[in-house]
């Protein structure tokens, strides 16, 4: 087999190993080095050690040669300094802060009281349930920057909460999935960041791109709740008065500014430092994750259990997004070197696309790709 043929093989061999559930990091770091022992191959530099050798060697000599000789291989310097590489990267440096204010903020009982006080306001608003939860998915996901944290507390606190109010599941669990995945696009996105370390371009000029976008999905994602509940009363039923309450306007505004208002001014603190050039986003998500802290003891949330968990989410989400980086990059590289970019290349160019249908040939193979990945 010729090197762009074994290029092809490798790529076809990752993505049945992760369809069959291989961790994905983990997979990129064994094809990269599997592949790249045999890309980077050099018999005179593996048997150079064994030269050295004489008859009087011992066996433990004649073990530490032979384990020499197999590690004598390009193919560790260049994993070693893509670890590096990575972990020196100052702009994943946000990271980390980012999930810290994330992971504190879903820990200090400070979005149930956003959701409580969001469903008490809008409860005149058709589907109103459901829009406190997309809103507070959207505040949540700012705050936090990633999915999984937002789907899954969102689906202990107000799935249940829909459900008892009658509503369809099925929309019900749509508006907790659609919501929960605006933290990719909404700043300050962790996937966003990852982006720009990967592609050496602007942070800050990517949260500006990214930002109306996001606001203009969260209004779609609410006409389409609004007008289903108008058009369907049955999928989404109004709340009674039981379920939720009369409430004072004075206990209302109260509730408001105790619950919307400090989030809310944190995430916009955080993201117009970034925006107006005041800070750099690791600047800013230093100052978002002592906000988040200053947060939890006001609201008296804060407990050495969860600050514990919340550093150790913390650090467990940044080795995965770490090493998911040196992987991927192990991996490109050998890829690359085998010849195979080269030949994709060589095969999307002979298709002849316009830039219309190879944007639209990208966004169906990421839509196919983005289930198992």
């Amino acid at each position: 087999m010729t090197d762009p043929q074994i290029a092809l093989m490798m790529l076809g061999l990752f993505i049945i190993f992760v369809f069959l559930g291989f961790p994905i990091a983990f997979t990129l770091m064994a094809m990269g080095i599997g592949f790249g022992y045999y890309a980077y191959f050099d018999a005179n530099r593996m048997w150079r050690a064994f030269d050295r050798l004489d008859e009087t060697a011992g066996q433990w000599d004649q073990w530490s040669t032979w384990f020499e000789g197999f590690y004598n291989n390009r193919i560790f310097d260049l994993f070693v300094n893509q670890t590096f590489t990575v972990m020196s990267n100052e702009v994943l440096t946000a990271v980390p802060l980012f999930l810290f204010m994330g992971y504190i903020v879903e820990r200090s009982n400070i979005v149930d009281r956003l959701f409580t006080t969001l469903n008490v306001a809008s409860k005149n608003v058709p589907g109103s349930m459901g829009v406190a939860a997309l809103i507070t998915c959207a505040l949540f996901a700012t705050a936090t920057g990633i999915v999984g944290a937002v789907v899954t507390l969102m689906g202990l606190l107000a799935l249940p909460a829909m459900l008892k109010a009658r509503y369809d599941p099925s929309f019900a669990a749509g508006i907790i999935c659609a919501g929960g995945t605006l933290g990719i696009l909404i700043p300050p996105s962790i996937m966003l960041i990852v982006y720009a370390a990967a592609t050496n371009v602007s942070i800050v000029r990517l949260y500006a791109a990214a930002l109306l976008p996001g606001l203009t999905l969260v209004g779609l994602y609410l006409i389409y709740i609004i007008g289903r509940s108008v058009l369907q009363p049955s999928s989404a039923p109004r709340p009674t008065a039981e379920e939720v309450p009369d409430m004072p306007m004075g206990k209302l505004v109260w509730m408001i500014i105790t619950s919307f208002v400090p989030l809310a001014f944190l995430i916009f603190a955080v993201l117009g430092s970034i925006l107006f050039g005041l800070a750099t986003p690791t600047e800013a998500a230093s100052i978002g994750a002592l906000g988040g802290i200053f947060l939890a003891f006001i609201y008296r949330a804060m407990t050495w259990q969860r600050m514990r968990e919340s550093v150790y989410l913390t650090l467990r989400t940044t080795a995965m997004v770490c090493w998911l980086f040196v992987g991927s990059y192990t991996f490109s590289a050998v890829f690359s070197y085998l010849g195979g970019e080269h030949v994709i290349s060589e095969f999307v160019q002979s298709m002849n696309l316009t830039p219309i249908q190879f944007l639209i040939m990208a966004q169906i193979i990421i839509f196919l790709l983005g289930w198992p990945l």
